[in-house]
């Protein structure tokens, strides 16, 4: 199915409600033991599944249109479940330093996981989208503690790989070494970095947010400790950003009510769908305007106004807004929770 393809899905009462339904895994081991391989059985639906690629008019952004066949000349042999042999460290542009195994893919973990103790919350459908890395044969390089080395086993009986208590997965859609089209797919995927927490995170945090990284005309509203706030743009107005100052976008191919979804399948490598938020984490917009709706794979996604809302993967720097009025279908938000103007 292509991404410019709608889905509907049916909501309860509001904008969007839904709960989530996840199976864990066992406790932690030592990733060098051996065991049987295999494969998970059990449908939780998360992830997206086929239907990746792109086309004329699918409002995707140039970005996306790189690399339709993904899938073919995989350099991630993990993709099909393969060893994650060495371990390394690579810099990956809008995400930063992922950790990537020996074929040079990229790992990721799942928000749906958790570190401590050690669960996978992939497995069924979920996991032939997102193939657990095996524990065995995996070795630290430089840049990474081979103490934060483990292993999980999964319902299957399987050993998965651990880094710092977190399952690690690839993607299966990154079809070359070095891509990391999987970060922020539902807003639950991240790439990995050495230390076990998300890539993103730490490239974020690495920029400094006063000395000119805004956006021109841009100065950052005050958000510590905010999930969502207001920026102003100089072009653009008051806008909305996430916590980490990135832009948040609608797509006119979404509709709020009834609520479909125009972004799917290979549209999500470059418009990631931003998380639910802390509604007492929320500065500058009514919290009546803050909701979340289910995607089709089952994960969360959240809504200003009743429309899903995104971020862009061209905007490599806090507050950038490149990914406005992209092929007239893309905008960012007003604190109002309408489109900001197509030209500034």
């Amino acid at each position: 199915m292509l991404g410019s393809v709608a889905a509907v899905v049916l909501l309860a009462a509001g904008c969007g409600s839904g709960t989530e339904n996840f199976r864990t895994a066992n406790a932690e081991q030592p990733a060098a033991s051996k065991s049987p391989g295999g494969g998970g059985t059990n449908a939780d639906g998360y992830g997206s599944g086929s239907g990746y690629g792109s086309g004329a008019g699918s409002g995707y952004g140039a970005d996306a249109a790189a690399d339709p066949a993904a899938g073919t000349g995989n350099a991630a042999a993990g993709a099909k479940g393969g060893p994650a042999g060495q371990l390394a460290v690579r810099a990956v542009q809008a995400v930063g330093n992922v950790v990537t195994d020996g074929a040079g893919a990229t790992l990721y973990r799942f928000d749906k996981d958790t570190a401590q103790p050690p669960k996978s919350a992939c497995d069924g459908t979920c996991a032939t989208t997102w193939p657990a890395v095996p524990a065995d044969d995996a070795t630290a390089s430089a840049g990474i503690d081979a103490n934060l080395l483990g292993a999980v086993v999964r319902p299957d009986g399987t050993r998965q790989l651990t880094l710092a208590g977190w399952p690690v997965y690839r993607y299966a859609q990154d079809a070359r070494a070095g891509e990391a089209k999987g970060e922020g797919v539902g807003g639950t995927w991240h790439a990995l970095a050495a230390d076990g927490k998300k890539a993103i995170d730490q490239k974020m945090k690495g920029m400094d947010m006063g000395s000119g990284q805004m956006g021109q005309g841009q100065t950052g509203a005050d958000q510590k400790g905010s999930e969502l706030s207001v920026t102003n743009d100089g072009k653009l107005g008051n806008i909305l950003v996430d916590g980490q100052s990135r832009t948040l976008y609608r797509f006119n191919n979404d509709s709020a009510w009834p609520m479909k979804f125009g972004c799917l399948g290979g549209c999500l490598d470059t418009w990631k769908p931003a998380a639910p938020v802390d509604k007492k984490k929320v500065k500058g917009i009514p919290e009546a305007l803050v909701g979340s709706v289910k995607r089709p794979d089952g994960t969360m996604q959240l809504t200003i106004d009743c429309w899903p809302v995104y971020t862009f993967t061209g905007d490599t720097a806090p507050g950038q807004t490149n990914g406005h009025n992209k092929q007239g279908l893309w905008f960012a938000v007003t604190d109002a929770g309408k489109k900001a103007p197509a030209a500034g």
